[in-house]
Order: structure tokens, then C-alpha cells, then sequence
């Protein structure tokens, strides 16, 4: 696992680095994931039409994010007598404060050609941070928890599809058209039809069968569990059954001896 997430760039503190170092990492994660949150309205607040006031509200998010991102860094780099290799163990974070820091100075609508893959990948860049520290909530028989997660993060997209989306004329349109996105079922009803809205559609798109990915595993991992438990159950009874039988064995044996001693001493 630690080599694993050392090749995503987002290892944290090293076990052999100060031991105040590390205890700061265990709620300053938290916050720079938190931090990290604020990119996702700063991106869309630069997307959507709207007046300057949306487009200055983006640019002081992602002021926030890069500022945010070097005073905790900074904090914990002066903490850690490895300074190079936390920044290096954490690079993934690194570029996150460098394309917050770019996104300030740019962002004004229509993108050029060349702005929009450096966003779109910076957004993406920022969708694998937070999947990475969401990563101890993935884990088997959970399912109850990712159903909650996914119900909210429907919700959420509907919101946003209501907010970004302008045949989207209600929050239960918005619900339906983050259903049909996130379960790729594609009715035709309803359809995004601006950039932002289209942007949205593909986050919700992979957010959908990543849900439902790992709800399916979940559920297969119930299966496979209930199984293994059967199995168990099963050798545990083997095993009563021959230690029963050995117990048998060496009461017979037993006899045999008293009755071969008995039959030498008449003798």
C-alpha cells in the first residue's frame, strides 16, 4: 500500500521522520482534504456564465486553497527533519498548490484552447486527492456507509445541476438528470447543454460507476463472506468430529494395553 500511494504522490509523513511531524499529519490530512474541497466550486464559479462578482468569488477560493496548502505545508516542513522528502512523498499535493496558484491568474470565460486541458486536469489531479483520502471509508462491508455516501453525493449533484444547468428548471430535474448521468441510462429527456453543465456531467458520469463499482463488490464481498463463514462452521465440525475419534482411538489403545499387561502378569 505505501508503495502504492508513493507512485500517486500522497504518502504523508515517513514512520522514521519526528514523531511531532507525524502527529500533526493525523488531523492535518483532514484539513488539506477539506481545503482541497474548495476547487470544485472555485472551478464552476469560473465556468458558468454569471457576473464578475462569480468569477472574483472563484478567484478568492483558489487564493484560499493556495494559502491554505503553503502555511500547512510549511507548519509540518518545519516540524520534519526530511523537509525535501515530505514535499517529494507528497507531490500530489504540491501540484495542487501550484494550479491553484496558476487558476488566479487566469479564469476568464471562454477558455482558450490551451487553458482547457490544464483544467480539466488539475481537476482531475484534484478528484485523485480526494479519492485517495477518502480511501479507508472503501473498504469491504461497508456497504451501509456507501450507500449513505452515494445518496449524498446524488443530492449534491443535483444541486449543482440545478445551479449550473439552465433547462434544469427545478431540484428534482437536477436529481433526475445527476440519476441518469450517474447510472449512464441516457433517456434524452434531459441533457446538459452548457460547458459547465457538460464539464459537470462527466465527474458525475465517473462518480457513478465508481459508486457503483464498489457497491457491487461490497455486495459480492457479503456474498463470498457469508461463505466463508458457511466453510468455517463446516471445518470446525471436521475437526470436532477427528478429535473425537482420536480421543476413541487412544482410549482403545489404552484398553489394549491394560489387557495385554493383564495377560503377561497371568502368565
Amino acid at each position: 500500500m505505501e508503495k502504492w500511494l508513493h507512485n500517486f504522490g500522497f504518502c504523508g509523513v515517513d514512520a522514521h521522520n519526528d514523531p511531532r511531524a507525524a502527529k500533526a499529519w493525523v488531523w492535518m490530512h483532514w484539513l488539506l482534504f477539506a481545503i482541497s474541497l474548495l476547487t470544485i466550486p472555485a472551478f464552476y464559479l469560473e465556468l458558468v456564465d454569471g457576473p464578475p462578482v462569480l468569477h472574483q468569488a472563484g478567484q478568492l477560493l483558489y487564493l484560499s486553497v493556495t494559502v491554505g496548502f503553503a502555511i500547512l505545508y510549511a507548519w509540518i516542513a518545519r516540524l520534519s527533519r526530511h523537509r525535501q522528502r515530505l514535499l517529494g512523498r507528497n507531490w500530489l499535493d504540491m501540484l495542487i498548490l501550484l494550479g491553484a496558484a496558476a487558476s488566479i491568474a487566469g479564469g476568464a470565460t471562454p477558455w482558450s484552447a490551451w487553458e482547457w486541458p490544464l483544467r480539466m486536469g488539475f481537476m482531475c489531479v484534484v478528484a485523485v486527492r480526494i479519492v485517495l483520502a477518502l480511501r479507508t471509508l472503501f473498504v469491504p462491508n461497508r456497504l451501509l456507509l456507501l450507500l449513505l455516501i452515494g445518496a449524498a453525493m446524488l443530492g449534491a449533484a443535483g444541486a449543482g445541476f440545478y445551479w449550473i444547468e439552465p433547462r434544469v428548471r427545478s431540484y428534482a430535474d437536477g436529481l433526475w438528470l445527476a440519476f441518469e448521468s450517474s447510472a449512464t441510462v441516457g433517456y434524452g429527456d434531459v441533457a446538459p447543454t452548457t460547458p459547465a453543465s457538460r464539464v459537470f456531467a462527466v465527474f458525475v458520469v465517473l462518480l457513478g460507476y465508481g459508486m457503483l463499482s464498489l457497491v457491487f463488490a461490497n455486495i459480492a464481498a457479503m456474498f463470498v463472506g457469508e461463505e466463508e463463514k458457511v466453510l468455517r462452521r463446516e471445518m470446525h465440525r471436521d475437526i470436532k468430529r477427528l478429535e473425537g475419534e482420536i480421543c476413541s482411538m487412544h482410549e482403545d489403545l489404552r484398553a489394549l494395553r491394560e489387557e495385554l499387561a493383564r495377560g503377561q502378569s497371568s502368565e
